[in-house]
């Protein structure tokens, strides 16, 4: 069975750059790793606009349905996932429906990565939308994973120290997952998970590393 790993965050905070690194790094363990795209970059890509209210539906079943037929073993890296356009659609268009879906959806994931603010904002291609904006998605994303008790970790640093921080948490819990008679993974909490202060939670994972 594959470890199903979500990459969420808001934009321009490396969750692609974060999600390549990752699958170069575990591609040479048993049965390799897998790369899903967000589905998002390539529907804008593709249609050279952002999408409208009626078309996150799509988008949102489209990243689900690459989950579903994403290979059975190793390691699956998942670039968002449909709780992102759920949030989305609520953050621009006061739209709530796809919550439930997204929800559910984001149960089967062994581990979720937050990518934090620390990435210099840069406003280029289709789906920039500001520093504000970006910082309210990030609250927002935080309240509905804590609100709903889904456990994530938040995911600091430049470059390569990002990397390892993500590899860090992903090989330990698989390997937790793996070992008879221990917790499983979804039964881990990020230690500052109720902590709205990002220069807290960065020196717990400074303290981590170390």
């Amino acid at each position: 069975m594959a470890f199903k790993v979500a990459i969420l965050g808001a934009e321009c905070t490396g969750k692609t750059t974060l999600a390549q690194a990752l699958a170069d790094q575990l591609q040479s363990q048993p049965n390799g790793a897998q790369w899903l795209p967000e589905a998002l970059r390539t529907w804008c890509a593709l249609h050279q606009r952002t999408p409208q209210a009626h078309e996150q539906l799509a988008i949102a079943q489209a990243q689900l349905q690459a989950v579903r037929h994403a290979a059975p073993t190793g390691f699956l890296l998942a670039d968002t996932s449909p709780l992102l356009t759920a949030i989305y659609s609520d953050l621009l268009f006061q739209d709530s429906s796809l919550y439930p879906m997204a929800l559910e959806h984001q149960k089967i994931y062994d581990l979720t990565l937050v990518t934090g603010l620390d990435i210099a904002w840069v406003p280029d291609g289709l789906q920039r939308d500001g520093l504000k904006a970006r910082e309210a998605f990030d609250s927002r994303l935080r309240e509905v994973l804590q609100q709903h008790a889904l456990p994530y970790a938040v995911v600091y640093g430049q470059g390569p120290e990002r990397t390892a921080c993500a590899l860090q948490r992903i090989t330990h819990l698989a390997e937790v997952a793996q070992a008879p008679h221990k917790p499983t993974a979804s039964a881990w909490r990020w230690p500052c998970e109720k902590c709205s202060d990002p220069e807290c939670e960065h020196q717990l994972f400074s303290r981590l590393l170390n």
